[in-house]
């Protein structure tokens, strides 16, 4: 292609709605074009990287033994209904663009599609005699993001790779899934990325065991944490750790204390001179169930540690069937006027314990009477502890479970920190990395063939719910995840296997013949010989020139310049801006050596 009869434009100052360098550079380069919020035109250049994306993860799914598809991106609220997410994701996490049809119809713009497959696996598979059966659909999907931001990571509308697989039992989708892991390492592999698979939180898709795919990178969105021996590696929201050993408290009597002023804990670990490590806190939360009943809920937990919210509503939603409900809709630390709408009377806040009465509560047939109570292991592992006496400028000191205090529900419900020690090893220390999120895969079980009684005729004769898989790859997603991990001060650095073009032939003065016939027949050399490549024919100064290919971020430049009168041209390495004269009737074999060892 040449570079004068492409739409191409370059900027030389950053866009002022981009946050992070990828969004930055794929718009100063010419990769996408803003739209509107959170929607982008893929411009040529952007549109090649998104189809060699695209081939390689349909080459590894094909040869995993996946079977492509298409469905549909409007899906009927029926289907939604049935497995019980169209409230979720309509209201609770509201991510998903809804609307109703001139015949009076609610309709959805997918997000993801494990109903439509589901409904699609029920009317056609019959026998367990059809299975297992992977399907997959690179496709684009649709997300009502609240701020959407850093351009193609959190748009409204993006490409995704998802597969959806169908088994008789756990063993048949163990040996699926770990299929389709192998085939993930080798897509982002091939790609060119540095990454790590961690375990992580089903969230609103569901399942038993699931793993996400994270590109390290500084400006990931996500918190990784792991250990230096391989053998430990889980997003923030899923990890589990030891923490920091406790100190001893030197309270062994139990009795109140007056603490006036000690609404934090670092105040009243300061006015008692005690540890965090020997307090409980009691965080106060406000639940909404998608049954419309509102509750509020006391999590406990060690003074030195946080509530992990994610585990948290995961362990809410357990209990979502003692209020009629199926799920958390919604959950905050409420502030005075959400409060105001079912206290009885005023909490002491700050000051609160984990047997606070029940008749702060006014209840009514949407709100609980009753707090919810729920306490992390540390503060299970505590003894005598400090923690509030249910009265402003109060703490009580020496407290105990079993005594004076009831145990509550334990459960895990901490965030694990860089510093905690590993379960499967204490020596080893948790370490952090950031990381961009690109592939997620899922082992759901029968949550959605169960709710949508998809069957299957077992090999006995019975009606069996299928047990299913899903594996989802955000494509345009990993295209800017690479250009996230490879930049320099001067552009993108793309991975040789996903840039737009392998080479760029550079011809400093267009004007010169001798530099425009060596460049024409390099250019149509490379082609033919399979290197794609570039050829910037406009009639550009030479620095503007070398500076949109350093910008662009393709691979291998050719520049047909002074070294012509040696018969030779000079070749520039982008990643590493090593530059080397080559003879003219090398070129091709070399170029094409790289590319060759490259991929």
């Amino acid at each position: 292609m040449r570079l004068s009869k492409m739409l191409f434009v370059t900027l030389r100052e950053d866009p002022a709605d981009a946050e992070i360098p990828s969004h930055k550079l794929l718009v100063r380069a010419g990769y996408i074009r803003r739209i509107g919020s959170g929607l982008y035109t893929y411009m040529p250049l952007m549109w090649r990287v998104l189809q060699k994306v695209s081939a390689i993860v349909r080459e590894e799914m094909n040869a995993a033994g996946a079977q492509e598809l298409l469905m549909p991106q409007l899906q009927p609220a029926e289907l939604w209904q049935e497995s019980g997410r169209w409230d979720t994701y309509t209201k609770a996490e509201g991510i998903m663009f809804s609307l109703t049809d001139r015949q009076g119809r609610e309709v959805g713009l997918g997000p993801t599609h494990e109903e439509v497959i589901t409904a699609v696996a029920r009317d056609m598979v019959r026998s367990y005699r059809q299975l297992p059966v992977n399907l997959y659909q690179i496709q684009t999907k649709f997300r009502d993001e609240i701020r959407p931001r850093f351009g193609l990571m959190r748009g409204r509308e993006f490409i995704m790779k998802d597969s959806y697989s169908f088994h008789v039992d756990e063993v048949s989708l163990k040996e699926t899934y770990a299929r389709m892991h192998e085939a993930y390492c080798n897509i982002f592999r091939r790609s060119g990325l540095e990454f790590r698979a961690v375990d992580a939180d089903s969230g609103a898709i569901g399942g038993s065991g699931s793993q996400e795919f994270m590109v390290l990178a500084e400006a990931g969105e996500d918190e990784v944490l792991y250990t230096d021996d391989g053998q430990y590696a889980a997003n923030v929201e899923k990890a589990i750790a030891l923490p920091v050993v406790a100190e001893i408290s030197q309270y062994t009597t139990y009795e109140k204390r007056e603490t006036i002023g000690t609404n934090a804990i670092v105040k009243v670990c300061k006015v008692l001179k005690c540890s965090p490590t020997t307090v409980l806190k009691n965080v106060l939360y406000q639940v909404t169930f998608d049954s419309g009943i509102t509750a509020a809920a006391i999590v406990s937990l060690r003074g030195d540690q946080d509530v992990n919210e994610v585990k948290l509503q995961n362990e809410l939603t357990k209990l979502a069937p003692n209020y009629k409900a199926t799920t958390v809709i919604g959950l905050v630390v409420p502030d005075e006027e959400a409060q105001a709408k079912w206290l009885a009377k005023a909490l002491p806040l700050g000051y609160i314990s984990p047997a606070i009465a029940d008749d702060y509560i006014q209840g009514s047939e949407t709100i609980s009477p009753k707090f919810i109570r729920l306490a992390d292991h540390t503060a299970a592992a505590l003894k005598n502890f400090v923690t509030g006496a249910d009265e402003v400028n109060y703490h009580v000191v020496g407290a105990n479970w079993g005594t004076e205090f009831t145990l509550p529900l334990v459960v895990d419900i901490r965030k694990a920190v860089a510093g905690d020690r590993a379960h499967h090893d204490n020596s080893q220390i948790l370490q952090t990395a950031r990381g961009i999120e690109v592939g997620h895969i899922f082992q759901l079980g029968t949550k959605y063939s169960e709710a949508m009684n998809a069957t299957f005729t077992s090999e006995q004769g019975e009606e069996k719910p299928f047990v299913m898989g899903c594996y989802g790859i955000g494509v345009s997603r990993l295209a800017q995840s690479a250009v996230e991990q490879s930049y320099d001060k001067d552009g993108i650095i793309w991975p040789v296997a996903i840039a737009p073009y392998h080479a760029i032939v550079v011809v400093p003065n267009v004007n010169d013949e001798v530099q425009m016939a060596a460049a024409e027949k390099i250019y149509g050399d490379l082609n033919a010989a399979g290197v794609e490549t570039l050829l910037d024919d406009r009639d550009e100064r030479a620095g503007v020139k070398f500076k949109d290919s350093e910008l662009v971020g393709i691979p291998f430049r050719i520049v047909t310049g002074k070294a012509l009168k040696d018969g030779k041209v000079e070749v520039v390495i982008r990643a590493t801006k090593t530059a080397q004269e080559i003879a003219i009737g090398d070129v091709v074999s070399t170029i094409s050596q790289w590319v060759k060892d490259a991929l």
